[in-house]
């Protein structure tokens, strides 16, 4: 593991953000996977975002990217609720579709070693928050086993693709998303209502419809409902909430 850049934030005495840092965290011999921390002082949790799509931001030694996913777009978001965020990249393109690679244990490895790089790096509980085929790689770890599950506090999904799903033994509070307009095929409202639906009584869950917005270009992309575009705010305060009460 180690620092491979600190980004001085413009206005660090007056934000609660304190600074951005780059993190590589190391994967056997191979390409480490890079993670970018927005820390804020006195944080309550730390989020764990991993990105729809291919899952490549590219997140350069300073902290930048060309990607325009909602995370990347967002991740400052977090800060006034105390909560630190962690944009987590990958290596190597993770495909889409039935073609994915995000539950082989190559990239399933990679998320444990990052939870528990942040758990023991910032002592804070940790939250895994994956959006459209970021929703896979959270799922399939939580349902990964119980010494899996006892690492995190909770899981988010929003525009969830139509094969993730949650174990009925899982007991971490799960929080869904979805906005009432996505026009994505691979990520129907029905799935995001299902996976709440489907938790066992006792099981802290929550559904959260959101509507408005704009919409443009791809239906399956950032810009569009299913990437939350101009409702970023209330995106990020609905999952907010949720760890914070939870």
């Amino acid at each position: 593991m180690k620092l491979v850049h600190i980004i001085v934030a413009i206005g660090v005495l007056t934000s609660p953000i304190a600074y951005s840092q780059v993190f590589d965290v190391q994967y056997k011999d191979d390409a480490p996977t890079r993670t970018l921390l927005s820390p804020v002082k006195n944080a309550k949790a730390v989020v764990l975002l991993f990105p729809g799509g291919g899952g490549v931001l590219n997140l350069r030694d300073d902290g930048s990217t060309t990607n325009f996913h909602t995370f990347v777009r967002s991740k400052d978001l977090w800060a006034q609720y105390g909560i630190d965020s962690v944009l987590v990249d990958t290596p190597y393109d993770l495909g889409a579709g039935m073609r994915n690679s995000r539950s082989i244990r190559d990239h399933q490895q990679r998320i444990l070693n990052v939870v528990s790089y942040y758990r023991d790096k910032l002592s804070l509980p940790v939250w895994i928050f994956g959006h459209s085929m970021g929703t896979v790689s959270v799922t399939e770890f939580v349902n990964g086993g119980k010494e899996k599950e006892k690492l995190i506090a909770g899981v988010i999904v929003a525009g969830t693709y139509r094969s993730a799903m949650v174990d009925s033994d899982v007991k971490v509070p799960v929080l869904a998303i979805h906005h009432v307009d996505d026009g994505c095929a691979s990520t129907p409202f029905v799935t995001s209502e299902r996976i709440i639906e489907s938790r066992p009584k006792q099981a802290v869950s929550q559904f959260i419809q959101i509507d408005g917005g704009i919409s443009e270009g791809d239906v399956c992309g950032s810009k569009a409902y299913h990437g939350f575009n101009q409702k970023e705010p209330e995106f990020v305060k609905a999952a907010a909430q949720f760890i914070l009460k939870n």
